[in-house]
């Protein structure tokens, strides 16, 4: 409803995360002679550059109150690739010939397809709500959330691999308020409801290479918006967004991270997070608008947790992003973004389904740089 008039919006993002994986071992740690001497290492995620894509269409009736939305989004996803290393203790092969698993690697793509449907219940005041239909598509290897069996005898239970599966359906709703004022002075809240999933389910195979399934239930959290925009300046809009992301609660996700008495790993034991972000836009003239924003938000993996998220981190807290748009047409316009999230760590202690390493660590660095491009006609 706060749009001038239809618009159709393509565009694309490409992220380029930038993941480090570093382990250690004290000498003697894990008894007499065993380890002989410190080991440590640390080897980066080999995951390249990811695009997101982004398709919406909006369509504002002559005449009328009502508004219709159609969009095509990526809303998150992580991913991590890391060799196997024999000097970084929590890539060593499985036990006897090291500490851990060996290579791990992750993907998670998700994306949401949401029919949208707003109606101006007055000159100020406006409403929107849309089911939403999600669509996941998730790897890990190995599959430490299922039990570790040993089915060839020889004493040492391993993992199996979750990388065969079919896309995973999610049903969700979202909802929302905008209201203007004569006073410069915008509002809006929003709230997503969680996107509940049904099983992710994996055709593994055991050690002997027979078929085995295991399985995994998780939702994409509860996610509540509020923000304001200030537009008493010529040519300039100031903007500011409160979100909270409600990780605890979602299944899966906020589950208490620990080994349960089988091996299998009980949850990534993330936490809800608060975050802000701040922006401002400033049209140069009736084609160029330059745009800056920052964001902060909470981590949501706490120290004591690393080491159940090798595959799943997502850590950054500061994000500085600089923009753009040039009207091409009266009709058409062209948008470029840049967003550079700063390093952040994580570190905890080394966890096994025995319990923490005496005196051992997980660190997991992280940086992401990323490009944003875009079109959007009006109509």
């Amino acid at each position: 409803s706060g749009l001038n008039c239809s618009q159709m919006l393509l565009g694309a993002e490409f992220v380029y995360p930038r993941t480090k994986l570093s382990s250690s071992v004290p000498a003697g740690s894990l008894g007499p002679g065993a380890p002989p001497v410190p080991l440590s290492g640390s080897n980066l995620s080999q995951s390249g550059i990811s695009v997101l894509p982004t398709m919406a269409l909006v369509y504002k009736p002559d005449d009328s109150a009502l508004t219709l939305g159609l969009g095509l989004f990526t809303i998150g996803g992580f991913g991590v690739n890391y060799p196997g290393s024999p000097t970084n203790p929590v890539l060593s092969p499985p036990p006897p010939n090291g500490l851990s698993v060996g290579p791990v690697s992750s993907n998670l793509a998700l994306a949401q397809f949401a029919p949208t449907a707003a109606s101006q219940l007055s000159e100020h005041v406006a409403i929107g709500f849309a089911p939403t239909f999600s669509v996941a598509d998730l790897s890990v290897s190995p599959a430490t959330f299922a039990t570790p069996t040993d089915d060839n005898g020889d004493g040492l239970a391993t993992y199996p691999s979750g990388t065969n599966s079919r896309l995973r359906w999610g049903l969700g709703f979202q909802a929302g308020i905008y209201v203007t004022t004569d006073s410069a002075w915008d509002f809006g809240v929003s709230v997503k409801s969680p996107q509940w999933f049904e099983t992710f389910e994996f055709d593994a195979a055991d050690e002997l290479g027979f078929p085995r399934k295991v399985a995994l239930d998780v939702d994409f959290p509860l996610i509540v918006s509020l923000g304001t925009a200030y537009r008493g300046f010529e040519r300039t809009v100031f903007a500011l967004d409160l979100r909270f992301i409600d990780f605890n609660n979602a299944e899966g996700l906020g589950h208490a991270a620990g080994f349960d008495p089988n091996g299998a790993v009980t949850g990534f034991g993330w936490k809800s997070v608060m975050s802000v972000a701040a922006g401002v836009q400033h049209e140069l003239n009736e084609r160029v608008s330059l745009r800056m924003g920052y964001l902060f938000a909470d981590n949501p993996v706490p120290d004591s947790a690393t080491a159940f998220n090798i595959a799943s981190s997502a850590i950054y807290e500061h994000a500085l992003f600089l923009g753009g748009s040039a009207k091409l047409t009266p009709a058409l316009t062209f948008s470029l973004a840049y967003y550079h999230a700063f390093a952040a760590s994580i570190s905890g202690p080394f966890e096994t389904p025995l319990g923490p390493i005496p005196g051992a660590e997980v660190r997991i660095d992280q940086e992401i740089d990323a490009l944003t491009a875009g079109f959007h006609v009006d109509f």
